[in-house]
């Protein structure tokens, strides 16, 4: 993962004037408008939130499997599920044979499937690429209208966001801040009706 004074073309012993000139620019050159992405521009702009902060995130640390090894996130291929299935089906998230029994049921692909989650797009971004239409709100880690279950893999938030410790300890994230770090992941997606969400849900804004 970038730190973000590499982010922002910066020396970690950049000053504030420095810092905010460097943001400016890229956050021109990596404006849609510009020519950029949508993912490039928050990046830039969480950069500058962390410097501005003065965060103590250690920047150098980089995404690890349980032995040790450092993770691909070149391409990690992404089976979903829709929480509405649950409900229906009468199943559970805690349920280990999840993914196993909605295999065995012929869900439309909207409910259950697949897709490739490419260098650091989010999963919401890649879902969209997809041509599935998932619920959020402010695509910027401020609301839990996009957030899924990660029930197998793991996933990586690039920067602050409104869930409590508790809930991503279990798993529960923003898809629209989420890049995968592991080649294979299973997630729940559409949880944003659990309890535990609802205080921190936005209207969602128009597809």
């Amino acid at each position: 993962m970038q730190s973000p004074f590499e982010v922002l073309g910066v020396d970690p012993g950049a000053d504030e004037d420095e810092i905010r000139r460097a943001y400016r620019q890229r956050a021109k050159e990596t404006h849609p408008d510009q020519g950029g992405t949508r993912r490039q521009f928050r990046l830039v702009k969480a950069a500058y939130e962390e410097l501005s902060a003065g965060s103590g995130r250690d920047w150098d640390e980089v995404a690890t499997d349980e032995d040790g090894e450092t993770l691909d996130r070149t391409e990690s291929h992404v089976e979903y599920l829709d929480y509405d299935v649950l409900v229906e089906q009468g199943w559970s998230l805690d349920d280990e044979d999840l993914f196993a029994k909605a295999g065995r049921v012929r869900f439309a692909d909207a409910a259950h499937g697949s897709f490739v989650v490419e260098g650091d797009d989010s999963v919401l971004e890649a879902a969209e690429a997809a041509g599935f239409d998932w619920p959020f709100s402010c695509r910027g880690g401020a609301c839990a209208n996009c957030a899924v279950a990660v029930v197998d893999g793991q996933m990586e938030l690039f920067h602050d966001h409104v869930l409590p410790e508790e809930l991503t300890d279990r798993g529960i994230m923003l898809s629209c801040i989420g890049t995968p770090v592991t080649s294979e992941m299973k997630l729940v997606f559409n949880v944003k009706h659990l309890p535990e969400l609802e205080e921190h849900l936005l209207p969602p804004r128009p597809s």
